[in-house]
């Protein structure tokens, strides 16, 4: 029998455990489908962007590694996420932050425009790849000392207010571009290594900057106005200024979409946990979907408990249609296509099993207080065959099953990566 044979025969078996808990395969994978990811570009070249700058990082960020490889030019960064796009299953989106512009000169982050980002939505276009946009609050001379949005300076604070003016208006021009909505997400480093004497102006003023940036209405159908929320970072580790509770109030009281991050709470704390509160409050939500090791490291997401308790979130709490699903992670010390691949499979995979659980049934059995046939059906849940639908579904979708995956990545790395200059790796700062 042919692997192709054996992988039909195993998918009808799944099929058949999954229907004896009242679980249609074929509707889950419908609604697989629909699910898009959106991709971060700042994976394939350690985030560094083309602007021209030496790549330092600062203000709470840091990569580490040196793999060889890493893409140093747009078209490199394209051709990196056309594979990574050829590996994973379904239809997928990409997140661009506004340093990775196609600038001819020196262009300040003040004075972008719509003509540096073409590229991108001509790229979009071609590939049938929707965008998400980022302002860049990090990596430049008017952020070296922690603050933008919330400085001081009034001077500092406007070429910063100027940036996030200018991003909402390439983000409209994309989501125009598109045909749907490019969400916008608003991430702001601004805090103090140590204790400060008023945490109260700081945020005063960040509220300020950020009215002015959205004082313009634009049409949503065009672009989503997403703010993000962190507990710390490097040198910002007693205080930031856009806490969880700053995001969450700002949020609801301007009607703007939430971003959780899962490195950016204390170790102790989950944002599957926040899911479901937050949506009673703010009309849409953004997913950062990553992985901390004891800080926001964002280490390749892999199948943990966590991954797929966020999505069994969003799929118990019927959220698909207002969550917006992206990821977040950087890794230079291994190959950057494969990890954008491991990343991103895995978070499918944990939709997909949040699709296959018998929902309907175990909130029944909650509602009934029938507690202990909830726990020994989630349990059962645990090995049901996933695997057999999720080889099926990459068959189906024309993309790699199992790690078969990984011997293209292998060749192209020997073709094309291997081929590029060795100054490439870590970026620390």
């Amino acid at each position: 029998m042919s692997n192709s044979a054996n992988l039909q025969k195993t998918f009808e078996l799944a099929v058949e455990r999954y229907e004896s808990l009242g679980v249609n395969v074929q509707h889950a994978l419908d609604r697989l489908r629909d699910v898009a990811i959106s991709v971060h570009c700042w994976q394939g070249d350690d985030v560094v962007g083309f602007e021209g700058s030496d790549g330092a990082l600062g203000n709470g960020l840091a990569v580490t590694g040196n793999y060889p490889g890493r893409a140093r030019t747009p078209c490199e960064l394209r051709s990196d996420l056309e594979l990574a796009y050829s590996l994973i299953p379904g239809k997928h989106r990409l997140n661009l932050h506004a340093l990775y512009g196609e600038f001819d000169g020196p262009v300040d982050r003040d004075a972008i425009g719509v003509e540096h980002f073409q590229g991108w939505i001509d790229w979009g276009r071609s590939q049938g790849v929707n965008l998400d946009f980022n302002p860049s609050y990090f990596s430049h001379e008017k952020a070296s000392d922690g603050f933008t949005l919330a400085h001081s300076d009034s001077g500092i604070r406007q070429f910063w207010i100027d940036h996030g003016i200018a991003c909402r208006k390439i983000a409209a021009a994309m989501g125009a571009a598109q045909g749907n909505a490019c969400v916008n997400n608003f991430w702001v480093p601004d805090g103090w290594k140590d204790s400060p004497a008023s945490r109260k102006d700081p945020r005063e003023r960040l509220a300020a900057s950020l009215d002015e940036i959205f004082a313009e209405k634009l049409d949503a159908a065009h672009t989503l106005d997403a703010v993000e929320c962190k507990l710390f970072g490097i040198g910002s580790e007693s205080y930031v200024v856009g806490s969880h509770e700053f995001y969450m109030g700002y949020a609801i009281s301007r009607n703007k979409v939430l971003c959780l991050d899962a490195g950016h709470f204390h170790p102790t704390e989950v944002i599957s946990d926040k899911i479901s509160s937050v949506m009673m409050y703010v009309p849409e939500l953004l997913l950062h979907v990553s992985r901390g090791v004891r800080w926001d490291s964002d280490h390749v997401v892999t199948y943990t408990d966590e991954l797929q308790s966020i999505m069994q979130e969003i799929v118990r709490g019927d959220y698909l249609d207002r969550v917006h699903i992206g990821l977040d992670f950087f890794d230079a010390s291994i190959n950057r296509v494969a990890a954008w691949a491991i990343g991103t499979r895995n978070a499918l995979k944990a939709v997909l099993a949040a699709l296959l659980e018998p929902t309907e049934t175990l909130q029944q059995l909650e509602r009934d207080g029938d507690y202990t046939g909830r726990l020994a059906l989630l349990e059962e849940q645990k090995m049901m065959p996933l695997g057999a639908v999720w080889d099926y579904y990459c068959q189906s979708a024309g993309v790699p099953v199992g790690a078969e995956w990984l011997d293209k990545v292998r060749a192209y790395e020997a073709a094309v990566q291997s081929q590029r200059s060795c100054e490439v790796g870590a970026v620390v700062g």
